[in-house]
């Protein structure tokens, strides 16, 4: 298979590197797997392929954040990559043999980025002692350039070269390094899941998920429909209080 156009590799590391970079601001949203999933699908031709790998990364990643600055599996570039390489002939099977070692391996290059900024911010440090304005917003503003491009870069040459060298890279890696990765990536749905459900009182509520697995694991109903459901279930129990009593 042979890779995409020197633009369309270009226009993808652009994605990337904007997705990533607003991630540390506005906060649009831009970053998460379904959202640059779908974003790659469109300018490669294929928006089924990259809704569908967005969103498998996306039940990856839920719960999952960088609290306190934590390192977690970028399914942002994985998504890309994953949906890129996959509209080149493989489809969703070979999209995700791509996107979840991706998104494994640039942890690496998180940490990468993580350690050059620390140049700017001792340097906005030294100009706001001086009162420098000027110099505190210029560092500011390069402090993003190293971050978005450990994004843009691998995004560009992966997708610019095609699947061969990705695969070959993929193949070269020794098998307990891609079945450890393998494993890491079907836990990371059961640990997504398992960090959403701590944050929610179970001890009372416990027999609606009993409720929603049943649905889900004996009388096989989609997700979509269990959600209805459960929108159906919250105001019969909020019809049925008596007025003015919360269940918060």
């Amino acid at each position: 298979m042979e890779g995409y156009s020197i633009w369309v590799a270009a226009a993808l590391a652009v994605w990337a590197y904007i997705g990533i970079v607003l991630q540390l601001g506005p906060g649009l949203w831009w970053h998460e797997a379904l959202v640059a999933g779908a974003v790659t699908g469109m300018i490669v031709g294929d928006l089924p392929l990259g809704l569908t790998i967005g969103a498998t990364l996306t039940l990856m990643s839920l719960g999952l954040w960088t609290y306190g600055g934590a390192t977690i599996p970028d399914f942002q570039t994985g998504a890309i990559i994953g949906t890129a390489i996959g509209a080149l002939g493989g489809g969703m099977s070979a999209g995700l043999a791509v996107a979840i070692p991706t998104a494994l391996l640039m942890t690496q290059m998180d940490v990468l980025g993580r350690a050059i900024t620390t140049f700017f911010i001792h340097a906005a440090d030294r100009y706001a002692e001086e009162g420098n304005e000027r110099g505190l917003a210029w560092m500011h503003f390069l402090g993003q350039i190293p971050w978005g491009l450990t994004r843009a870069i691998p995004v560009f040459l992966a997708v610019w070269l095609g699947a061969g060298p990705i695969q070959s890279l993929i193949h070269s890696l020794p098998a307990w390094f891609t079945n450890g990765m393998t494993t890491t990536g079907r836990i990371l749905p059961a640990l997504g899941f398992a960090l959403l459900l701590s944050q929610l009182p179970l001890r009372k509520y416990w027999p609606f998920l009993l409720v929603g697995f049943v649905l889900f694991a004996y009388l096989k109903m989609p997700v979509i429909g269990i959600a209805v459901v459960a929108v159906a279930v919250g105001f019969i129990v909020n019809m049925l209080q008596p007025r003015g009593q919360s269940n918060v």
